[in-house]
């Protein structure tokens, strides 16, 4: 594919995914757009055939990061707190944050599930931008959402991405003979 044809592709996926997102948002009236979106649909149509963009991997990263997020903001009894932007940084805040992506990483590693956006959705929990119940389940909704947008619109214009684990990568064969 031409670096322009890409670069359209690229252009329109990435609008075509938050569009999306923002319209249910505007229909709502609820958080179903928020940053860490952003690189998890920037890896859907730049990169997807890497192991990071597919839908497991997404699903899997963004799942425990929000779960992570939230036991550190409970563990560090920070439910019932403002944002980190309303009530600054304070040294329980710093352990929910470092707490919560240690574990998201961790987590990820075991799990053979990275998805560096996962990174910053846990962080958007820790420090309080996304806090209840509620909104975890529509961020959520919401990855799966632009997942589903974003492997759709790959499909239709022709980009092989994943159904949903990572591609095995093909290793090499030694001829031994």
């Amino acid at each position: 594919m031409t670096d322009i044809r890409r670069w359209v592709r690229v252009f329109f996926g990435s609008v075509l995914a938050l569009t999306v997102a923002g319209l249910v948002a505007a229909l709502t009236h609820q958080p179903w757009l928020f940053p860490s979106l952003g690189p998890a649909v920037m890896l859907h149509v730049e990169k997807p055939l890497s192991p990071e963009s597919s839908p497991r991997n997404t699903l899997i990263g963004h799942a425990v990061a929000l779960l992570a997020g939230y036991a550190l903001l409970a563990a560090c009894g920070l439910t019932g707190h403002p944002s980190v932007l309303r009530e600054g940084v304070s040294a329980p805040r710093i352990v929910a944050a470092a707490g919560s992506l240690a574990v998201t990483a961790v987590v990820l590693l075991v799990l053979l599930a990275s998805h560096p956006p996962a990174g910053a959705t846990t962080l958007i929990v820790s420090l309080g931008l996304l806090h209840t119940p509620v909104q975890l389940v529509i961020a959520m909704a919401s990855v799966i959402l632009v997942t589903v947008v974003d492997w759709l619109f790959n499909r239709a214009t022709g980009q092989a991405v994943p159904v949903w684990s990572p591609v095995p990568e093909r290793r090499l064969e030694v001829d031994h003979g």
